[in-house]
């Protein structure tokens, strides 16, 4: 049931402090019990931004970096003291951001249409900017493999207007790439989704979980995250639904997305409203077993931490966190 919790609660830095456990840690199947810590608050860090998105933890330097895509910086929050500060900028209106094995950043460029890397002098390396001669449409969001395979989206969003990105025409198919880290080969794994979006591997790499938002621009687009068998580590076979979004009647979408080491999908979700807007949890098996209630919709999510058990969450103008049980499976 939608209610108002979620939306009048006080999250400002005067606020007084919520009564355990804290409402907006919600079980739909007692499978979601184990992963709830009842004496933990959902917490703001930080908030101002006009649209917060691609978090991605740094295990050596301590930090949570994330994108403010239309203001053009990347942020951090420094797990020593919370203090928050301009990381870099410009930034090439970046989106999804993650970290590859050697510890080097990834991000996704909406503004330049390409993937990019920092390397440890700080110097971008350009990974991707084209496919078959063609710009893409504004790379959204990139996860790793362990072999060293770099896997992005190209749903096209920061190309669709001046706000996120610099408007220009889509000229080539929404789709899902892959990096090859030998040769720097772009190759495309699968152009079957309308705009895939956010993307994880599950825990063992053999499937990857891509959140559609295609319903945005596509009238007979579902509301769903797919899900994809890995093959040969490089391929990936036809897709089919994971979870539909549709909660008490009404589908939202499911944008960033990760999981944790049993194999549960947390999705970020929104653009439904107050008792929707947050996170959404899914058991290996497509269950929805619980939820994350926000004040604002949630753009995306990671895993960080020392021990990988703090949920961090972008939504919209504001960073959150709350710890888990669950354990990220990957690096970021």
């Amino acid at each position: 049931m939608l209610t108002n919790a979620a939306i009048a609660r006080d999250y400002g830095p005067n606020a007084p402090p919520v009564r355990y456990p804290d409402p907006d840690l919600v079980s739909l199947d007692k499978r979601f019990d184990r992963y709830k810590i009842g004496n933990t608050p959902i917490r703001r860090h930080h908030t101002g931004m006009l649209w917060a998105e691609g978090p991605a933890w740094n295990g050596v330097g301590k930090y949570l970096m994330w994108s403010d895509i239309p203001n053009d910086v990347q942020l951090r929050w420094l797990d020593d003291d919370g203090h928050v500060s301009v990381f870099r900028h410009p930034a090439g209106n970046s989106n999804g951001n993650t970290f590859d094995w050697q510890g080097r950043q990834i991000s996704c460029e909406h503004g330049n249409r390409r993937v990019v890397r920092y390397g440890y002098d700080g110097k971008i390396e350009v990974l991707a900017d084209r496919y078959m001669g063609k710009p893409f449409n504004a790379p959204n969001d990139a996860v790793v493999h362990p072999d060293g395979g770099i896997w992005f989206t190209d749903p096209g969003y920061g190309s669709l207007m001046n706000y996120e990105g610099n408007k220009g025409p889509l000229e080539i198919k929404e789709a899902i790439y892959r990096i090859d880290p030998a040769n720097r080969r772009v190759e495309k794994v699968t152009d079957e989704m309308f705009k895939p979006n956010g993307l994880c591997f599950s825990p063992d790499y053999k499937k990857l979980y891509v959140a559609e938002t295609g319903a945005s621009h596509y009238d007979n687009a579902p509301r769903n995250i797919m899900v994809f068998d890995v093959r040969d580590e490089k391929r990936l076979g036809r897709g089919r639904q994971f979870v539909s979004m549709e909660l008490n009647g009404k589908a939202g979408f499911a944008d960033g997305i990760r999981a944790d080491t049993d194999g549960n999908v947390w999705a970020s979700a929104g653009w439904v409203g107050d008792g929707y807007d947050g996170v959404q949890i899914f058991a290996p098996d497509g269950t929805r077993i619980g939820q994350i209630r926000l004040p604002e919709i949630c753009s995306n999510v990671c895993f960080g931490g020392p021990k990988r058990n703090r949920l961090f969450m972008t939504a919209s103008q504001s960073l959150y966190s709350v710890y888990t049980e669950a354990l990220g499976a990957h690096i970021t």
